[in-house]
């Protein structure tokens, strides 16, 4: 009997820890863990164990089958990277005495070539990152193993089919070569048989493959493939430990928020085979549907099969219902441990499990990825079901996921208008991601993330998805494969993602090298080449060739969001308003909740197509009689305006602030100016008859006046000059005007029963006198206008924080105004002294980028800088005037993070855009109860 014995790795260099430290916990060692460690809580296990490696150790303590294995911790992750990737002292030991102690739980040897005992080498994170690192399985075969086995099993097909799995994972994961060669390889010997499934070719077939895969390794890296089992379980450990920070996996951290200094656990398992012929399967499930949310078991699985065969989505899945025909008894035996671990974990849960010769093994249980619309509904179906409680419930469900559920569609209209015109190019492929995309057609990740940072949306196109391809698919609007099922890869990421996904589609015949795919329709072959333009819709596995429009989802049918975000109403502290600049925006952010009007913006109104004309004369006006002659005709529109809003939001707050941007913004630019004047000039000399000749000197005159004008207004930082409040300290009139004009609106709702409550804001206050001079006249108009109309309204009069000096200052202006209201875009320019457009273009990408700021200050609040000069404007405007009410209106009132720091500095309410009121509606309920 021949049997390798173990080999100890390279001579380590000592990294000062503590030789007799335990690195390794066997699956069946979590009572000696919670001995030795103590952990505080559950979270404390999932961060040293990794969660796989946690949850694999309590499914055994819950008596569920898992095939015998142990876990080498985060720690030594951590300890070997800290470390010139040298194992911690210990650890190498640890493994292989634990390897003997699997030997004695299976009654098998590692490294025998009569009875051989083969592992699976996986990773295993505290968060789950599916297919982010690496996996080596059937680690233990070598040459002489291979060859008794087939002679003992009397099947070498399976022998050397698993043989070669070995071999090739452990060339691309551990040694570095890539994966295509290894599949050209089986394609050609595929080709050679005239067979299209791995699953039809032969024992020797394999066998040849595999030699062809060793001598591919050894011309690639100059080394053989390792014969030694112990020497194979030693690089494959390093091999994971390394893939912590592999490109894929730090991208996905990166985009998930992830912290880099977790590690991952190795996770080491005796290896049960999917693969050992027709009463041999293997499988991914979810104990509820990951796309709807559905109690309804979901997923996927492959007979005859390895693990890898269902998630790589290289062959195309049964559904997991299709096996209570198969193996009634292993099928019913698989819901009661679905329903077991669910109740257990209290989620959701994502398994993967090996049928063994009629013999079903779990592998692994982890929360499952879930869909946006997936996780409302089972957070709030198992709120009701009494699984968890209402706070847990809110707590499930991430603000991003709200957003995403949102997210515009494809009208019926416009895909029946498409199908009509012959553009359905899939009409039935796996819907495993919803929502609409529409981008242009790329077939790999690096031209993805290429055309998005370049502002080109993407869909990305692949036979199926590898996890090096995690890039591309977070940077693409969709993505589109050919292969693959409900658990692929490319699927399970776009679900975490919410990125719309259409998998398995098997109409497209997609050609990498030419960078295109092609389509046989009823009546035609379509060909479409990257950069064309396609629209999927990932709730119904469509494909279609253009763009379609997309429309509004109905917040009205979403009834478990309207659910959640009332539990939410309940818990939550801080108010929640929006920014709304006209009726329709209003009645659309009531609709979603919103308490009131923290913003609206009364330049928007100015831009509107009839006004700008009466605007640019106001403008040019060289005198004050003609500026309010201009005035009083915006007077009447400004008036219903208001009055559209009031009535929207009866019976809440509605704050109106002043004209804030420089005058030249409502004038043609100085450029296009000068560029008119030179063609009118050009074009006048080709004119012959008086009437042209008049009419173009007539043109040539206006054009110099407004030109005039424009040089008269032209500033050198119009974002500091003559706007805002200091606009309507120097013309009066304008603030006299909006005053009057919000004022009139008020009383004439109120006296139709609207309950009204405006707040006038003044925007751009710097010192306290600039506040004292507006509040003067605007009090003086609301005598003139309650006695004109013998009505009275209550109002609110206060200041908006945008410059660091009013948030200094903000004792003495709280001796006028009764609110401040932080405009945080504007504030954020003046804190750290940059315009936003021309940061973002030069240079702001790059710093967030190279870690010199952690984030885009326009997108998540700074709260060291930009969030002190706020907190002192609450505590210095609440010390003069306690009943103060302070919130914001810039973007960061729907930013998560920041709508937490404002729960945290006791602001009154946040003001997003009416999109994103169920978004603050979660967060703030969210910051409450943390």
């Amino acid at each position: 009997m021949a049997t390798i014995m173990a080999e100890a790795p390279v001579q380590q260099k000592s990294n000062g820890t503590a030789p007799d430290k335990r690195w390794v916990y066997l699956f069946n060692a979590l009572d000696v863990l919670e001995k030795e460690v103590q952990p505080a809580s559950w979270d404390d296990v999932r961060s040293l164990l990794g969660g796989k490696g946690a949850n694999l150790a309590e499914m055994t303590r819950l008596g569920i089958p898992v095939p015998p294995g142990f876990t080498v911790t985060t720690e030594a992750c951590n300890a070997y990277l800290a470390h010139d990737r040298n194992f911690p002292p210990g650890q190498w030991e640890q493994e292989v005495a634990a390897v003997h102690t699997l030997e004695q739980q299976t009654g098998k040897r590692f490294g025998d070539a009569e009875n051989p005992l083969l592992v699976s080498c996986r990773s295993g994170a505290k968060f789950s990152m599916p297919g982010m690192m690496d996996t080596v399985l059937n680690i233990g075969l070598n040459d002489e193993t291979a060859q008794r086995m087939a002679e003992l099993t009397g099947d070498p097909r399976f022998v050397y089919d698993s043989y070669r799995r070995l071999v090739q994972m452990f060339g691309s994961v551990v040694m570095g070569v890539p994966d295509e060669p290894f599949e050209q390889i089986i394609e050609e010997v595929k080709e050679i048989r005239g067979v299209r499934l791995d699953v039809d070719l032969l024992a020797e077939e394999w066998q040849q493959i595999t030699a062809r895969f060793k001598g591919l390794i050894m011309a690639y890296t100059g080394s053989e493939f390792p014969e030694d089992p112990y020497k194979q379980l030693e690089l494959a450990t390093r091999a994971v430990f390394d893939s912590w920070f592999g490109k894929r996996a730090v991208d996905y951290r990166n985009a998930t928020g992830i912290r880099h200094d977790l590690g991952t656990a190795v996770n080491i398992q005796t290896v049960v085979f999917g693969n050992m012929g027709e009463k041999s399967g293997t499988g991914v499930a979810f104990t509820r549907n990951p796309v709807t949310g559905d109690r309804e078991l979901y997923g996927d699985y492959l007979m005859n099969a390895q693990g890898e065969d269902v998630v790589a989505g290289i062959r195309n899945t049964l559904p997991i219902g299709h096996l209570k025909q198969e193996m009634p008894k292993v099928y019913t035996q698989f819901l009661q441990i679905c329903e077991k671990l669910e109740n257990h974990f209290h989620d959701m849960q994502d398994v993967e499990f090996t049928i063994e010769q009629g013999t079903l093994w779990m592998l692994q249980t982890r929360d499952g990825k879930r869909t946006a619309r997936a996780a409302i509904k089972i957070a709030v179906d198992m709120a009701k079901e009494g699984l968890i409680d209402k706070k847990k419930a809110i707590g499930r469900v991430q603000p991003a996921q709200v957003d995403m559920l949102l997210h515009p569609q494809f009208g019926n209209e416009a895909k029946k208008q498409a199908q009509a015109d012959g553009r359905l190019l899939v009409e039935k492929a796996v819907n495993a991601s919803p929502g609409a995309a529409v981008g242009m057609a790329v077939f790999d990740a690096d031209t993805a993330e290429k055309w998005a940072k370049e502002g080109k949306p993407v869909i990305m196109v692949r036979p199926e998805t590898k996890p090096d391809d995690v890039h591309g698919m977070i940077a693409a609007q969709g993505i589109l494969t050919s292969r693959g099922g409900a658990t692929s890869h490319a699927a399970v990421v776009a679900r975490q993602f919410g990125t719309p996904a259409v998998c398995g589609a098997e109409e497209l015949h997609i050609n990498l090298e030419q960078r295109l795919f092609t389509v046989q329709t009823e009546t035609e072959n379509i060909e479409v080449q990257e950069g064309s333009w396609i629209s999927i819709d990932g709730g119904a596995g469509e494909v279609y060739l253009g763009q379609l429009d997309t429309q509004e989802p109905d917040f009205e049918r979403e009834v478990e969001l309207k659910t959640l975000l009332g539990w939410a109403d309940e818990v939550r502290v801080l108010g929640v308003w929006a920014n709304a600049d006209y009726p329709q925006d209003a009645e659309r952010a009531r609709r979603y909740g919103a308490q009131g009007i923290g913003l609206c913006r009364t330049e928007h109104m100015f831009f509107q197509e009839e006004r700008l004309p009466i605007v640019q004369e106001m403008i040019m006006a060289r005198s004050k009689a003609r500026r309010v002659s201009a005035l009083d005709k915006l007077l009447p529109m400004q008036r219903a305006d208001f009055e559209g809003i009031f009535r929207a939001m009866d019976g809440q707050p509605v704050i109106i602030r002043l004209l804030d941007p420089p005058l030249h913004e409502f004038l043609p630019g100085h450029e296009q100016l000068v560029q008119e004047l030179a063609d009118l000039k050009v074009r006048l000399q080709h004119f012959h008859t008086l009437s042209e000749i008049d009419a173009a000197l007539a043109e040539v005159r206006h054009k110099e006046d407004v030109l005039s004008r424009v040089e008269a207004l032209r500033e050198s930082n119009p974002m500091l000059g003559l706007r805002g409040d200091r606009l309507g300290i120097v013309m009066p009139e304008i603030t006299e005007m909006q005053v009057r004009a919000i004022l009139e609106a008020a009383v004439h709702v109120k006296r139709q029963g609207v309950d009204v409550y405006p707040e006038i804001m003044v925007p751009l206050v710097g010192h306290v006198n600039e506040l004292k001079t507006v509040r003067k006249l605007t009090e003086e108009v609301a005598a003139d206008v309650f006695k004109q109309t013998g009505m009275e309204v209550d109002y609110k009069f206060g200041a908006m924080i945008e410059v660091p000096r009013a948030a200094l200052t903000a004792d003495e202006l709280a001796t006028e105004a009764e609110f401040f209201s932080c405009g945080t875009n504007d504030l954020t320019q003046t804190t750290f002294g940059i315009s936003r457009d021309d940061a973002e273009a030069k240079f702001l990408i790059q710093y967030v980028e190279q870690g010199i700021l952690p984030r885009n200050p326009f997108q998540q609040l700074d709260r060291s800088g930009v969030g002190k000069l706020i907190e002192m404007a609450v505590q210095q405007g609440r010390q003069t005037r306690p009943d103060m009410s302070v919130g914001i209106c810039g973007e960061h009132g729907g930013d998560p993070d920041s709508i937490g720091f404002c729960h945290q500095i006791g602001l009154n309410y946040v003001s997003c855009s009416p999109y994103r009121v169920p978004i603050a509606r979660l967060a703030a309920a969210q910051a409450a109860l943390a």
